[in-house]
């Protein structure tokens, strides 16, 4: 909210507006219980803020063979004409396997875009050794899909794959703060002109 703001401070008009489009009708209720502490935090607020859209669990639910299903995994949007629409990303930006890395090992979410700047800050990070990465690498895409993910049935495609990837970063790199991080310094990125994102260089580096 307060990243929001600081953008509007010498706005004489306008309203806050809020789209949460996610989850569906999971065995454990986590989408649920995620989308009623989104709705509560929200509620909290001492700004007046508008719901526009509302795509959540149940709304976003869809049923094969009694198994349930997100209808929308992914949504983007046009910041020119403010467009929502749905979207599947082959390109996830910078230091995936990294930023992988540090949710598989249980870091907090976190935005790494800072919109003044118009930059990727990512890091430092730092985590402890994953345990028993060996045992995990040496289980069966079963397994790894039945005990790490929170909704087995209905994970993309490259959901494994994307899991044993991001071991394989962990398993080698067990502290990663002075090797993926000179300095104790974030890695900085910015979008050049063609749209492509370019790590920035510090000076002397």
């Amino acid at each position: 909210m307060n990243s929001i703001k600081s953008f509007s401070d010498l706005a004489q008009c306008g309203r806050l507006e809020v789209h949460l489009v996610g989850g569906f009708s999971d065995d454990r209720q986590l989408s649920q219980k995620l989308t009623h502490q989104l709705l509560s935090e929200f509620d909290r607020q001492e700004d007046d803020i508008h719901l526009v859209t509302l795509c959540v669990t149940e709304l976003n639910d869809r049923e094969e063979n009694e198994n349930h299903f997100p209808i929308i995994y992914g949504i983007a949007v046009n910041i020119k004409t403010a467009e929502i629409y749905r979207a599947s990303f082959q390109d996830r930006g910078p230091e995936e396997e990294l930023r992988a890395a540090r949710a598989l090992a249980g870091g907090p979410m976190i935005s790494i875009y800072d919109a003044k700047t118009e930059q990727l800050r990512i890091g430092p990070y730092s985590w402890m050794p994953f345990p028993h990465v060996d045992f995990w690498l040496q289980q069966d895409d079963k397994q790894i899909l039945e005990n790490l993910s929170t909704s087995p049935l209905a994970e993309p495609p490259h959901f494994v794959e994307h899991i044993r990837s991001t071991l394989m970063f962990l398993k080698k790199y067990p502290t990663p703060t002075h090797t993926l991080f000179p300095g104790n310094k974030a890695l900085l990125y910015k979008k050049n002109e063609d749209g492509l994102w370019e790590k920035i260089t510090a000076p002397g580096s």
